[in-house]
């Protein structure tokens, strides 16, 4: 599986943003998807997860409530929409794939993608 991340930019504080992750093949379904990100300097982090049929989805506490992961198999995408984003939500964001059912932890992802960078600023 190849991950295409996308949607990237600079954006002022209490702005939106919706990053997409495009994968190849037609295992997409198969797979669980998580997005991740890391700031300069610091451990890359969870971010959101969700599970193969969308009924799992989970989110670091920092992020509840503002960011919202979806996917369309149909189209091999999974999405973050990012809400009321904050200067302490600067980071390169990764999408992942996992064959584990659903998961937190990056050692549970198989394939990752490139990174998308997104900049808030205050």
């Amino acid at each position: 599986v190849q991950l295409q991340a996308s949607g990237g930019g600079l954006v002022q504080a209490g702005g939106s943003l919706r990053l997409s992750c495009a994968a190849s093949g037609r295992t997409f379904s198969m797979y669980a998807m998580g997005w991740f990100r890391q700031a300069p300097g610091k451990e890359r982090e969870f971010v959101a997860a969700i599970s193969r049929s969308s009924i799992g989805r989970y989110y670091a506490d920092s992020v509840k409530g503002r960011f919202t992961i979806s996917r369309d198999n149909a189209k091999n995408t999974v999405y973050l929409q990012m809400n009321s984003l904050k200067p302490e939500d600067t980071a390169v964001y990764y999408c992942a794939a996992g064959r584990s059912p659903v998961a937190i932890s990056p050692d549970e992802y198989d394939y990752w993608g490139q990174g998308t960078l997104v900049t808030v600023s205050s």
